[in-house]
């Protein structure tokens, strides 16, 4: 990897001192890595960032990011515990506590004895995942943003795009989902798109005239969005110089890729804080529930923070629909497809799309990382 000014050479040291491996491929400052600690929740630079993001004092993130780790331990505990009761969860930021759906009334109490709340709701997590699914063999007009089971309504969610809500494909798509099971229909101001872009400057890596953002480093290279690249597709990084391959890459259906990286460039277990907060050391992939605080990097817009709004979304781009991915309240913009999204330290999963921008605002879509590393067998490099 060529790295020359001395900014990056002293970087290089001091990932080299902590043992932490050489420069990361796509790292854009010298900000100071965070000491490895357990007391620490998250570096001051990410309580920043939740705080600019989610209207939070540097306390109110600290606590709450140790609140959603809790939940974490708490949903796979209820999940166990009620079987075929379970009707899904989420985090609520107003009481720092979990909320599980149950839909028989004799699993309330071991519910609530983990620490949890409760809600009874007439349908399981089960029958809505089957609802879901079959939407997911049907063929969706354009007007249909996306479709996702939402454990707060206990129902699946229909996002149409608000000017086609009229279109008779539209009404016949959602006529058919009603007709599969319980159905909310949300309009959106705009469809879903990806967010690959032109080539332009900053810290990104780049495939034909496509620019995109490094997801997570994994042993042997990285993983990023699908539609940023098909496999056997060279890969140059920041500099320009050859940086490696497309090994494996799927979208639609999927979003998701693995680029395996040539001698020369190394992996850190490190996501960029671009000079405004300092770098993010990765130390694992627990998924974090609904409702949880949630942050991003991206080389267009950099640091942006927001919270996990659904899971098991299918998302109707007009290249083709994408299934299971995870809807954020963060923004993004282009160039941003790829970059990582973390709660935390946790890696959570790489950006695919969205609609809107980081000045007005809008829904962005990740692929979960974990289904990436099992689909290439991968191994993320954490701290």
């Amino acid at each position: 990897m060529k790295r020359t000014t001395p900014l990056r050479a002293a970087l290089t040291a001091l990932l080299l001192t902590v043992g932490l491996g050489a420069a990361h491929a796509g790292m854009a400052s010298a900000a100071p890595l965070p000491e490895p600690t357990a007391a620490a929740p998250a570096s001051a630079g990410l309580l920043d960032a939740m705080r600019r993001d989610l209207g939070l004092t540097a306390a109110e993130a600290e606590e709450r990011l140790s609140a959603e780790k809790a939940a974490v331990e708490v949903e796979k505990a209820a999940r166990q515990r009620t079987g075929a009761a379970y009707g899904g969860s989420w985090f609520d930021p107003a009481t720092g506590r979990l909320v599980v759906a149950v839909t028989d009334r004799a699993e309330e109490a071991e519910v609530r004895a983990l620490g949890a709340d409760t809600r009874l709701v007439r349908h399981s997590a089960a029958a809505l995942d089957r609802a879901k699914a079959r939407l997911d063999t049907l063929h969706a007009p354009a007007g249909v943003a996306g479709w996702h089971v939402d454990p707060k309504t206990n129902s699946v969610v229909v996002d149409v795009v608000r000017a086609e809500r009229r279109d008779p494909d539209v009404r016949s798509f959602v006529d058919r989902a009603r007709a599969d099971g319980p159905v909310t229909v949300v309009e959106k101001a705009q469809p879903p798109r990806t967010y690959a872009a032109g080539t332009v400057g900053g810290d990104p890596y780049y495939t034909g005239n496509v620019r995109c953002s490094i997801g997570f480093s994994v042993y042997g290279g990285f993983v990023t969005a699908g539609h940023c690249g098909q496999a056997g597709a060279a890969v140059r990084g920041w500099d320009g110089s050859a940086m490696g391959t497309f090994q494996g890459s799927s979208f639609p259906g999927d979003d998701y890729a693995y680029v395996s990286i040539h001698s020369g460039w190394w992996t850190v277990p490190v996501v960029l804080g671009w000079g405004t907060i300092p770098d993010q050391l990765v130390r694992g992939s627990a998924e974090a529930p609904v409702g949880a605080s949630i942050c991003r990097s991206g080389s267009t817009t950099h640091w942006r923070c927001g919270t996990v709004l659904a899971k098991n979304e299918t998302v109707n781009y007009s290249q083709g629909a994408v299934y299971q991915m995870t809807k954020t309240s963060v923004c993004a913009e282009g160039g941003d497809s790829g970059g990582s999204f973390l709660s935390g330290d946790q890696a959570q999963g790489v950006t695919s799309g969205g609609w809107g921008n980081c000045s007005s605002g809008g829904e962005t879509w990740f692929q979960p990382v974990n289904e990436i590393l099992g689909r290439y067998g991968l191994r993320l490099h954490t701290a």
